[in-house]
């Protein structure tokens, strides 16, 4: 049973090239667990591969809707991935970008990233594996998506909002569809999703730290470690009010639920 579980990560980012052997040995000794996230075709097959690394260690894979736009989704290659594997956990990071999309493009380059993002629905569906999903300047646009969907499939259909950046309302929307949401060292330098987090059923929210990016206080300007997931943890527990191990154990339970992880 780890002690913490960061959900959102990317150890097959090169800033961790060097060192991930000395990195993951730091989670062993802090009994921290995991999920490294793909976003194209390279990163998915290394966070495969680094999930072979170590027990704690598990692997989502997918198509980011803009990091590699020359790539594309080649549903059988993810499939492939994650066929017969079982430290492949989720689908994605998937979703939708709507950040600085310039105006001229505005129309093809949503109707791309939809297309794109309701492949990997599909897929996961088809793999019975939860969502791991990006939405920046987006939210009623996944949420429409997710409820046509949801209509479709039922609950086969479920997954996180990585790094969430909305409002107490739209994580209501979410928690109706029994979506969990989670959270990053963001939270411990920004009050904007205080409200979110101390409104959430402890059971629909998470840990992450996107890690290399966005450490938190007090590593900011570092870069991120799933080991610092601790921080976040300790700044939820905080906002709520509520006792750090319960919130520990309680953030753990729900990834282990949610991502179907087996305690063996």
């Amino acid at each position: 049973m780890p002690k913490l579980f960061d959900i959102h990560s990317h150890l097959n980012d090169k800033l961790f090239d060097k060192d991930i052997s000395e990195v993951i040995s730091r989670m062993e000794e802090q009994n921290v667990w995991t999920i490294t996230v793909g976003t194209d075709k390279k990163m998915s097959w290394r966070a495969c591969e680094i999930a072979q690394m170590g027990k704690g260690l598990f692997a989502s894979v997918g198509m980011h809707p803009t990091d590699n736009a020359d790539d594309k989704f080649d549903v059988d290659f993810f499939e492939g991935l994650a066929l017969g594997n079982d430290k492949v956990v989720a689908i994605g990071e998937c979703g939708l970008e709507y950040f600085r999309i310039p105006a001229e493009k505005e129309a093809a380059e949503k109707k791309k990233q939809k297309q794109l993002f309701e492949d990997q629905i599909e897929l996961a569906v088809t793999l019975d594996k939860p969502l791991m999903i990006h939405c920046r300047d987006a939210h009623d646009d996944v949420m429409d998506i997710l409820r046509s969907k949801k209509r479709e499939y039922g609950d086969v259909l479920r997954g996180d909002i990585h790094f969430f950046s909305g409002d107490v309302e739209m994580a209501k929307k979410y928690f109706d569809i029994d979506f969990t949401i989670s959270f990053t060292g963001v939270i411990t330098f920004a009050s904007q999703y205080d409200d979110v987090i101390a409104y959430a059923p402890l059971t629909h929210i998470m840990a992450e730290t996107d890690a290399p990016y966005v450490a938190p206080v007090p590593y900011r300007g570092k870069r991120c470690e799933p080991g610092y997931v601790a921080e976040v943890v300790k700044r939820i527990a905080e906002i709520r009010g509520e006792n750090i191990e319960n919130v520990s154990k309680a953030l753990v339970d729900n990834g282990l639920r949610v991502f179907q992880i087996p305690l063996i």
